[in-house]
């Protein structure tokens, strides 16, 4: 069985920085790729960032510059980086893994809060 498990989420000022951590079982990071979902209050879940197995990259035009994505085998866990956070950040992140260019795979986190105040 697949497990997801994030941790890192909080409340920071706008413009602070963030760490995501997702730590997945070992077998299945080894060729999964990964990725970073977000969901805000009556919003849709939409891609933040993804990363292959072999560190191919991909994110949303609104973090460019900002978020950085990685992944580390020997510790299993996939990071999101968030800089220069704006209130427009605020929402729920679910780590997501096994996806396929935009489209997410079947296995998901149980979500973190990220609360960015201005």
């Amino acid at each position: 069985q697949v497990q997801l498990v994030e941790s890192g989420g909080g409340l920071v000022q706008a413009g602070g920085s963030l760490r995501l951590s997702c730590q997945a079982s070992k077998t299945f990071f080894r060729a999964a790729a990964m990725g970073w979902y977000r969901q805000a209050p009556g919003k849709q879940r939409e891609l933040v960032a993804s990363i292959t197995s072999t560190g191919t990259t991909n994110y949303a035009d609104s973090v460019k510059g900002r978020f950085t994505i990685s992944r580390d085998y020997a510790k299993i866990t996939v990071y999101l980086q968030m800089n220069s956070l704006h209130s427009e950040d605020t929402a729920v992140y679910y780590c997501n893994g096994g996806g396929r260019g935009t489209e997410p795979g079947d296995y998901w986190g149980q979500g973190t809060q990220v609360t960015v105040s201005s």
